[in-house]
């Protein structure tokens, strides 16, 4: 069975976990890093990682290695300071994608 986790500070992940997510709550860009490099590993199963948006800023490179392929999906979400639009920017960039052209 395939899983979903979520990556961000505490006070953003622990409510997912009410939810039946494995949350991953993480200090810093670093702890981010290497807690996403260990749910990507070819022995986990995770379909879905949502990824804090202030942290995904900082490890952009990190998440751009799994951009086209199919697991996991990695998904930006808002963290409690408010949504810096990167989530909707990464949507839009996917959709162009599939489509060829922005109809966003």
């Amino acid at each position: 069975m395939l899983k979903i986790a979520v990556i961000g500070s505490p006070e953003t992940v622990m409510g997912f976990k009410a939810l039946g997510l494995e949350a991953c709550p993480v200090a810093d860009a670093e702890e981010a890093r290497k807690t996403l490099r260990h749910l990507t590993r070819d022995s986990e199963d995770y379909a879905i990682i949502y990824v804090e948006e202030q942290l995904a800023a900082q490890i952009q490179p990190e998440i751009d290695r799994y951009k086209d392929s199919p697991t996991p999906a990695i998904i930006l979400i808002p963290g409690r300071e408010g949504p810096l639009g990167l989530g909707q920017k990464a949507l839009k960039d996917a959709v162009e994608r599939a489509v060829g052209t922005d109809i966003l």
